[in-house]
């Protein structure tokens, strides 16, 4: 079954019976929102990649292609939502009002987190694959239990899928009704294995299996994909229990800075999908209804800008973490497991100091 779209490659505009009057409430004003959502997005993504390669990050993990399927689930999302992350979900953490600056610490290595999850209702990255999805099916029943409103959402890949974590997840999940939303961004592989590697069916397909509805849309089609986000999230907050959300996306660019998608991917593809980029996609809907100007572009622009320009300041001027900050903060109170290590690691460190004189 092909994807559900609101918006085409070309910019023309799909009346979907069931999508398209839940977005009816995006005028001009709002898609032009959007549309700014997305390019501030990928400018921090390719700010944040050069930082990498400039030796200032340890590792970074690129969104280039599936900002559309980021911006518009998080724009979904109410205030009281919990969104329970994987490690790619910088254009979420972005909507959702984390500083960009923030955003860096985990990958340069200066904290053990990044922000605190409970201001953003967003947890830092999972490098875990998949073990995202069991937090928030736990979250998401234990809510429901205190009677609470709010619902969860939970982001993964399409390889994610092949781990047991997943499974786990909508077992329990459609077996509780738990109020939680799983938003699969399938961007066709799973480092170097490509999604018919992992399924033989659709991923939508594969949440019917466990009983939990299941809606395929285009991931580089920021309506389709705000308006199936809000559909399964008001589902959830009405005690209708879980849904997954395919979105059909693609990787542009490698699975993290330390690989190389040239050694299993045909170059042929990425140009074939370069014609769905959601950015361009927006541009020119936006370009067809004639309220693209000059001006507007170059604020957007400027915007952006400024914004990797903050990034790229505050990751310069972190303060690096002296070696005993490692323990700091890995327990609200102190534990007498961890002063104890922490006596061990300062002995070990003082064993390369030397004898004096």
């Amino acid at each position: 079954m092909a994807p559900v779209q609101l918006v085409t490659e070309d910019g023309l505009r799909v009346d979907d019976q069931e999508l398209a009057p839940l977005v009816a409430d995006i005028d001009t004003r709002r898609l032009l929102d959007l549309y700014e959502d997305l390019v501030v997005v990928r400018r921090i993504d390719s700010e944040a990649t050069a930082l990498q390669r400039q030796g200032e990050l340890g590792l970074w993990a690129p969104l280039l292609g599936q900002e559309a399927a980021q911006v518009g689930s998080a724009r979904a999302l109410a205030e009281d939502d919990f969104v329970f992350a994987s490690y790619r979900e910088h254009g979420v953490a972005y909507c959702r009002g984390v500083d960009p600056t923030h955003m860096l610490r985990f990958w340069r290595g200066s904290t053990h987190s990044g922000w605190d999850p409970l201001q953003y209702r967003m947890t830092t990255p999972a490098i875990i694959v998949g073990c995202q999805a069991l937090h928030a099916t736990g979250y998401a029943m234990g809510a429901q239990l205190e009677g609470a409103a709010a619902a969860t959402i939970t982001y993964f890949g399409d390889g994610a899928t092949s781990q047991g974590d997943i499974s786990e997840a909508f077992g329990f999940a459609a077996s509780f009704q738990a109020a939680v939303v799983f938003f699969c961004q399938n961007n066709q592989w799973a480092i170097s294995e490509p999604v018919s590697l992992q399924t033989k069916v659709t991923i939508a397909e594969r949440g019917r299996g466990f009983g939990i509805p299941s809606v395929r849309v285009d991931g580089n089609d920021v309506l389709a994909v705000l308006a199936a986000t809000r559909a399964a999230l008001a589902g959830a907050r009405e005690g209708n229990g879980p849904m997954l959300i395919e979105a059909v996306t693609y990787r542009m660019g490698p699975h993290t800075t330390s690989d190389d998608p040239t050694r299993y991917r045909n170059s042929a593809l990425d140009e074939e999908w370069k014609l769905k980029d959601p950015l361009d996609r927006i541009k020119k809907l936006l370009e067809r209804e004639g309220v693209l100007d000059d001006t507007y572009l170059a604020r957007v622009q400027a915007q952006a800008d400024a914004t990797a320009a903050e990034l790229r300041r505050g990751c310069l001027e972190t303060v690096e973490p002296t070696a005993m900050s490692l323990f700091d903060h890995v327990y609200a109170d102190p534990h007498p497991l961890v002063d104890d290590e922490r006596r061990q690691f300062e002995t070990y460190l003082a064993s390369f100091e030397g004898p004096t004189r």
